[in-house]
């Protein structure tokens, strides 16, 4: 579970981010925050890596999220999780799991695209990286340190793209030396997505065990 919520808020931290010297890239990030506040729904198809040379671990895969508002269904390594809002709901099919818990507001591991507006506010430095020509896109990287040098997260570099000012990729690395890369395959807006996308039906589960965490 610490890790499923650790990729969360990965994936989070490169859909909304507020993303040339420290004001600079203060002004970018904010930029894209407003563009993405701007948004009636968001869905993202993404590529997420994680790889520990030191461990000799490397895994690819695949996955999807749609957002509205603070309500988001997540598809990735064959587990679903959806929040309603109110609710956390994470669907593992492979174990006929469901683990229910309720959103606290107080609790910092629950990570919600509203949390991702600020979380740079408090604890992150950030700085304007460098410009790289991807694929004939200006990806302009922003570095963001926390503050706390015995954070688990030791660096955050956000690859922005300059004419969009849309997210392109995420690069985490953590403090044991493993490296998380998201990178955003396709961004869409404004779909019409019905409500019920964000909402969990007990009954398509029935032979499912249903753990209710509170």
């Amino acid at each position: 579970m610490k890790k499923f919520r650790l990729l969360v808020f990965a994936l989070l931290v490169t859909i909304i981010a507020k993303a040339q010297a420290p004001n600079d890239a203060e002004a970018l990030l904010d930029e894209v925050s407003s563009k993405v506040e701007s948004y009636d729904n968001i869905l993202i198809d993404f590529k997420y890596s994680l790889e520990n040379t030191a461990e000799n671990v490397k895994h690819e895969t695949r996955g999807d999220v749609s957002l509205k508002g603070e309500k988001y269904l997540l598809n990735i390594m064959g587990t679903t999780r959806i929040f309603d809002g109110k609710k956390l709901y994470t669907i593992i099919p492979e174990d006929e799991e469901i683990n229910i818990s309720s959103y606290d507001p107080e609790d910092e591991q629950n990570i919600t695209p509203s949390k991702m507006l600020t979380f740079y506010n408090d604890g992150y430095k950030s700085e304007m990286g460098k410009v790289e020509d991807l694929k004939g896109r200006k990806i302009q990287y922003v570095s963001l340190t926390p503050i706390d040098s015995n954070a688990e997260i030791k660096n955050i570099l956000l690859g922005i793209d300059k004419q969009t000012k849309h997210i392109y990729n995420l690069i985490q690395t953590q403090d044991n030396g493993t490296k998380i890369t998201i990178t955003v395959n396709s961004f869409k807006t404004n779909q019409p997505l019905p409500e019920s996308l964000f909402q969990f039906r007990e009954d398509r589960y029935k032979d499912y065990y249903i753990n209710r965490l509170d």
